[in-house]
């Protein structure tokens, strides 16, 4: 049968009876440790939406105010924290927090490899990234304008209306055409004419119609011009080198592509050039006799 230990109920009773004096006496200290928290948090929450909406009016850069906005904002909470844990008399707690959330951010970063590559793409892609909301852009095998700048990923809307969320890892990784950098872009295209007409006098009607175009652009730096490309079967074929505006690269520059070919055609046709269609040559062999043709009503000729 057990007996009680009068001992032992004592040394319980006096632990509990400590417990309790050190519980009042840490009051005042918990009670200000619970205020530092509710204030810090308030305070990181508000700064770090007026520094986002402050350093997006001044960057005009999404990313950008995003990650500064809250690395503002979680660098106040987890001061007040600190802190708070400091007035409530738990100084120990919080150098054994810090140091093991050292240790989980190196457990967590194995366990998380790609969600962890992708948020660091996205910090330094707020520094420096070749691209800015509406660009458009060539991402890998993905085309389109960039809609939305994320930690995570970057959103482009292709032309087809596809959205398409890339990590930002592969954003780095990945090459990156930016069609829109500088606003221009230089199309190309071929056009035959007849081998008996002049070179130099087609290429200087094509110059002609590309000058008479407001959308085609002509400096300096950016000049059009027209190449002897190839003797093809039928034609001597002209490429077209032409820059255009690409700040809407979606529609305005494909527009102004068709409307140069246009233009071009036409001054050519209207000046006597003759853009003949390829010609093909049947030769029958091993047979004496020839084959008469028959006229087809349809237009259509048959042996």
């Amino acid at each position: 049968m057990l007996q009680s230990n009068p001992e032992r109920s004592d040394s319980i009773s006096e632990s509990f009876t400590q417990f309790y004096h050190n519980f009042i006496e840490q009051l005042p200290g918990i009670g200000i440790a619970v205020l530092i928290i509710i204030l810090g948090v308030l305070i990181g929450i508000r700064l770090g939406k007026f520094s986002t909406r402050r350093i997006s009016a001044r960057t005009s850069d999404p990313l950008m105010s995003q990650f500064l906005g809250k690395a503002i904002r979680f660098l106040i909470i987890i001061t007040s924290i600190m802190l708070a844990l400091k007035a409530a008399g738990l100084g120990g707690v919080a150098t054994g927090i810090l140091t093991a959330a050292g240790a989980s951010a190196v457990v967590l970063g194995f366990a998380f490899k790609d969600i962890g590559e992708n948020f660091i793409a996205g910090i330094i892609l707020a520094f420096n990234r070749p691209f800015d909301v509406n660009d458009t852009v060539e991402i890998g095998e993905n085309f389109g304008k960039v809609k939305e700048l994320k930690f995570r990923y970057t959103k482009l809307k292709t032309f087809d209306g596809k959205d398409v969320y890339i990590p930002n890892s592969d954003v780095l990784t990945e090459p990156v055409t930016n069609y829109t950098e500088d606003g221009f872009y230089r199309w190309n295209f071929v056009i035959g004419i007849a081998y008996e007409d002049n070179i130099d006098g087609a290429k200087k009607t094509v110059m002609d119609a590309l000058r008479k175009d407001p959308m085609v652009i002509e400096d300096a730096e950016h000049q059009n011009f027209v190449i002897e490309d190839e003797l093809a079967t039928s034609t001597v074929n002209l490429k077209v080198f032409f820059w255009v505006d690409t700040k809407d690269f979606r529609m305005q520059a494909l527009i102004t592509k068709g409307n140069v070919v246009r233009n071009v055609k036409e001054a050519l046709e209207d000046n006597g050039y003759y853009m003949p269609a390829d010609i093909q040559e049947i030769k029958l062999y091993g047979h004496e006799k020839d084959f008469p043709l028959r006229w087809i009503p349809d237009g259509k000729n048959k042996a």
